[in-house]
């Protein structure tokens, strides 16, 4: 569904009856929505519900069994390396050289990518500054922290000054400083492109995206303002909390509660050491 605002304009993504199978498995199922220019829109849903298999379909890593998709009304089967020039790609784990140094390794993406070469170190300069990387411009990759590495990801993303961004789960495993960090970074980037993030996590929609779409087991279940999303009433909601080492001391602890309201808890996603704890509400 296309904000009304937005009509007039070309979308910068429009997908229309998307589907795609692995043998028996339909990891999505007829998805149709569109994208207009300059949205942030969060994708919500949980691991394993065709997050990342729509990323990779929008990106043109990976064909649909059937259906179609337009980016910047183009065709992604048709027009791929084309598209991909308007594209910058995070995926989940960020594909990064660990033996690199980190403006090596911005010249070497924006070489990858097309850059002009006469516009390489001013790219590069824009990126570092942009995504706080100066400081650690001469470092080598495998040494940084997750936050700074995830933050090199985003770098590469951007440095074809792409029109539309895709971020696949940025601020997984992250502690809290360093997901302020990737936050701020996305939020910078409103208005100047088109960005869409995947997470299973609400909040992380909150703090960025201006528009949800909601995808539960290979279908969209819900495409809504993240205004109309939260106001919702009389709907089943959730509680994410995010946890350090055993999630299960801190269930015990909220089932000791007896909160009002929650219909369950339960750990579902382990990301390294930290874990996910969600509490299902009924308001």
């Amino acid at each position: 569904m296309a904000i009304a605002s937005f009509a007039t304009l070309v979308a910068m993504i429009k997908a229309v009856g998307l589907t795609r199978t692995y043998g028996d498995l339909t990891a999505l199922d007829s998805v149709s929505f569109e994208i207009a220019p300059g949205e942030i829109v969060g994708l919500l849903g949980h691991n394993g519900a065709g997050k990342t298999t729509l990323m990779r379909i929008l990106t043109s890593f990976l064909p649909p069994t059937c259906g179609q998709v337009l980016i910047g009304g183009k065709d992604v089967r048709t027009h791929s390396m084309d598209i991909r020039r308007k594209i910058g790609y995070l995926p989940e784990t960020p594909a990064l050289y660990p033996d690199m140094r980190v403006r090596d390794y911005l010249t070497y993406a924006a070489r990858l990518k097309d850059v002009p070469a006469k516009q390489e170190t001013i790219e590069v300069d824009r990126v570092l500054g942009e995504c706080s990387l100066t400081d650690v411009a001469g470092k080598i990759i495998g040494i940084l922290s997750r936050g700074y590495r995830q933050r090199v990801g985003i770098a590469q993303a951007l440095i074809n000054d792409p029109e539309l961004i895709i971020l696949d789960e940025p601020t997984s495993g992250l502690d809290p400083m360093q997901v302020r960090k990737v936050r701020e970074l996305i939020a910078n980037l409103k208005e100047k492109k088109t960005v869409l993030l995947s997470t299973h996590i609400l909040s992380e929609i909150e703090h960025s995206a201006q528009r949800v779409l909601i995808i539960k087991s290979g279908k969209i279940v819900k495409d809504e303002s993240l205004s109309e999303l939260l106001s919702g009433s009389g709907e089943e909601k959730e509680i994410v909390l995010r946890t350090s080492g055993d999630g299960s001391q801190a269930v015990e602890k909220i089932k000791g509660l007896n909160l009002p309201g929650v219909q369950s808890i339960e750990i579902r996603d382990r990301v390294q050491s930290l874990e996910d704890v969600f509490l299902k509400l009924n308001e």
